[in-house]
């Protein structure tokens, strides 16, 4: 089985953390390399963030923060990171992050880059940094070349490797890699994955983050209607045979957007295993 990591939201409400603790057993038995845990925008789930940070590392299990700098102050990204290495973290995803709603102020970091190489003047190089890359171009990015400029900006500060945006399109996820290798750049680029569970949910999401979903992929979810048991099985049989195909391209893991769910994961995990 290659490596796999899994990504969750902390759970605010008391509903949210019963079901997350009830998942639990069945994502620690996939045996993650790490859990990576998300950040709301402008810090909304600060709090939060930590207390599930703290809860999986006493369970045994290397998790990595998301760490956000829009909206953030030096000094808030200083307290973060701090208790961070009280934790005994080692890894740290760093992202950009979106601008909460009604906030003007973009913060003292703008771009990933500013971040990463504030988390190195921070730490020298305790932390392993993951970041974000985008396979089918950045919706806000200018056009691919300038995509790739700022993909290399965040490497060239201090990253040590990336997380790609979920897709279901390999050949845009080697034809990146690609890409990125012309440039010299020859950190491990895991490939982010969605399982399909809410199909017309996937839709809403992969719209905002610029996300394609094959046109024969809609179709045939299309022809199931309401039929949810058929939608989760064609979803599993979809993402699974990206999945293969990715690691016999020569991807170097899989990193599962989790949605704190553990039954679609599982699902594509039982079809590669």
């Amino acid at each position: 089985m290659p490596s796999i990591s899994l990504e969750f939201f902390p759970p605010k409400t008391a509903d949210q953390r019963a079901q997350f603790q009830r998942s639990l057993p069945r994502f620690m038995a996939m045996r993650p390399e790490y859990a990576s845990v998300t950040f709301g925008a402008g810090g909304s789930t600060l709090s939060y963030t930590p207390e599930t940070v703290k809860q999986l590392m006493a369970k045994g299990l290397d998790t990595a923060p998301h760490l956000s700098c829009m909206g953030g102050t030096r000094e808030e990204i200083t307290v973060l990171l701090d208790a961070y290495l009280a934790l005994g973290c080692r890894r740290i995803v760093a992202l950009r992050g979106d601008l909460p709603s009604g906030m003007a102020r973009a913060g003292d970091l703008r771009y990933a880059s500013e971040l990463v190489a504030f988390i190195r003047a921070h730490s020298g190089h305790h932390f392993r940094i993951e970041v974000g890359c985008y396979p089918e171009v950045h919706p806000q990015a200018k056009d691919a070349q300038a995509d790739l400029h700022h993909f290399q900006a965040k490497i060239d500060a201090g990253a040590n490797g990336a997380i790609t945006q979920y897709f279901f399109n390999a050949d845009g996820y080697f034809r990146f890699v690609e890409e990125v290798r012309g440039l010299g750049i020859e950190v491990p680029i895991v490939p982010g994955i969605m399982p399909i569970t809410n199909f017309s949910q996937l839709q809403r999401f992969s719209e905002q983050c610029g996300a394609e979903i094959p046109r024969w992929i809609t179709r045939r979810m299309q022809a199931f209607g309401a039929d949810t048991e058929s939608i989760r099985a064609l979803g599993a049989d979809v993402v699974a045979g990206l999945c293969h195909r990715l690691l016999e391209g020569g991807a170097p893991g899989l990193h599962f957007y989790t949605l704190n769910r553990a039954q679609a994961t599982q699902a594509v995990i039982d079809r590669l295993d």
